[in-house]
């Protein structure tokens, strides 16, 4: 599988990588991710950067929303209380780099942070024992990471059938390379949860799924050219709409 993997990583090089600021809109309403952190290296060859997570979304039209709760776009959400679930409860991607940064600054916080607060049970059982002050830091140190450290590109993909088929081979892909290590510096070391702890990833789920073949070739090169071809149409639309206020800011 490390063919596949090696061919995988570098298909996916056509594709601009998106790092943070970035603006929303010019993310797909549907697609698959991939994610790379800063210092993690693939094992083909050369100082590139290795896949460390593939995800997507479930719903339909969701993809910009997935993206928003990982980098939290929307710092609003940093005003919870005890009776509210924190930003990392709707992120699985951010509960796990927390789990992590709580493991390596040794913070005695672990099993609250396990539980899930978008429950109203879980909140009426344990909403009391959380240290909301505690809370806050983490998911500022989660931020800070995420936009500091994380970069992804992405392929537009419309049919939720397809996309979930797709991310789980993807991730059988990358899990099963024998040549792409993590660093003995990477975060996912701390992780209490051993599938990311052994496999490099920042991933629990399809780990062991059977990766792509020859067949899936196709359908991944096909969706790299029409997310260039979305890309492109984007840029030109951007063009046109900056040159229409051009014109318009001369003829007032």
């Amino acid at each position: 599988m490390s063919k596949m993997c090696k061919w995988l990583h570098e298909q996916l090089e056509q594709l601009p990588i998106i790092k943070y600021p970035f603006k929303l809109e010019k993310l797909p309403e549907n697609g698959i991710y991939f994610f790379y952190e800063k210092d993690e290296i693939w094992g083909h060859g050369k100082n590139k950067l290795r896949i460390v997570r593939i995800g997507t979304h479930n719903k339909n039209e969701n993809f910009r929303n997935r993206i928003k709760e990982h980098y939290l776009l929307d710092e609003s959400k940093m005003n919870f209380d005890k009776n509210k679930p924190k930003p990392s409860d709707r992120s699985i991607f951010r509960k796990n780099i927390g789990r992590a940064l709580i493991k390596k600054q040794n913070i005695e916080y672990l099993p609250i942070w396990e539980i899930d607060f978008t429950k109203s049970k879980n909140i009426k059982c344990f909403g009391n024992k959380r240290n909301i002050a505690k809370e806050k830091r983490i998911e500022s140190a989660i931020t800070k990471t995420l936009r500091d450290r994380f970069y992804f590109r992405f392929i537009k993909i419309d049919t939720q059938s397809e996309r979930k088929t797709l991310e789980r081979l993807l991730i059988g892909t990358v899990a099963s390379c024998d040549s792409c290590k993590k660093s003995d510096r990477w975060l996912g070391n701390y992780s209490p949860k051993m599938q990311i702890k052994n496999s490099g990833l920042w991933l629990v789920q399809h780990l062991k799924a059977n990766g792509i073949d020859e067949n899936h070739k196709k359908t991944i090169l096909e969706a790299i050219k029409s997310t260039k071809k979305w890309i492109k149409k984007l840029i030109k639309n951007h063009k046109k709409i900056l040159a229409l206020n051009r014109s318009s800011k001369f003829l007032l």
